[in-house]
């Protein structure tokens, strides 16, 4: 997949109606405009046509307004992933490798299934050559991670874990797993391979139960 390098110049803002300035602080309808257009622009263009300036001309918002609050073309669409994928409740069935198991069994078919997979399959290929997305990106992977710890730490206050089992390690694994199957397009996956996986990662790979069945060879 290509990713082209993206760093615009900020231009000076010229806005045909600017909304209200509320100071320092994000104007909630500026906000919401300029969101609405980049899911607009990206769904319309793709990937390789989305621009700031694209963005900034559908929303009627300045370019530095737009790099005042988005460190960049990435961090722009982490925005809009974010948007198009909502909220990933915890699963609770009293075991952490069944709630790995649900979780990360829902992300993948979610990315199989829905746009957003692409959409984040691109956001990381362009983070491999540009310093700003790549940062957003390191960003976003430690709250997701510090995120699905909340089910480590669920575990760790019932016994589950060691104490001295680091809940985000445990979480790190987990979401790393799910990042190389998304980049790598192997997001197809049985449910007793994942539940296999999800058990060496809280288990440890000795486990006799964690031996991971066969799967045919996926490109």
């Amino acid at each position: 997949m290509h990713a082209p390098r993206f760093l615009e110049t900020v231009m000076q803002e010229g806005e045909n109606k600017p909304r209200r300035s509320i100071g320092a602080r994000r104007n909630p309808e500026t906000e919401e405009a300029i969101l609405n257009a980049a899911q607009e622009v990206l769904q319309e263009a793709g990937y390789a046509g989305f621009s700031i300036e694209a963005v900034a001309r559908r929303a009627r918002a300045g370019k530095p307004t737009i790099y005042r609050w988005w460190r960049g073309k990435g961090d722009l669409l982490l925005e809009v992933y974010r948007r198009s994928k909502g909220n990933f409740r915890f699963p609770d069935t009293g075991d952490l490798a069944e709630d790995l198991t649900l979780f990360v069994g829902k992300l993948l078919g979610h990315w199989r299934t829905n746009r957003s997979g692409q959409i984040f399959r691109s956001i990381l290929a362009e983070a491999q050559h540009d310093e700003i997305t790549a940062e957003a990106v390191a960003d976003y992977f430690v709250d997701r991670r510090d995120y699905v710890a909340g089910m480590a730490e669920r575990a760790q206050r019932r016994g589950e874990l060691a104490p001295d089992i680091d809940p985000k390690l445990v979480a790190e694994l987990a979401v790393s797993f799910a990042w190389n199957r998304l980049f790598t397009h192997r997001c197809e996956i049985g449910e007793d391979e994942l539940r296999a996986i999800m058990r060496i990662i809280v288990h440890g790979a000795a486990a006799k139960s964690a031996a991971i069945p066969s799967s045919p060879a996926r490109r």
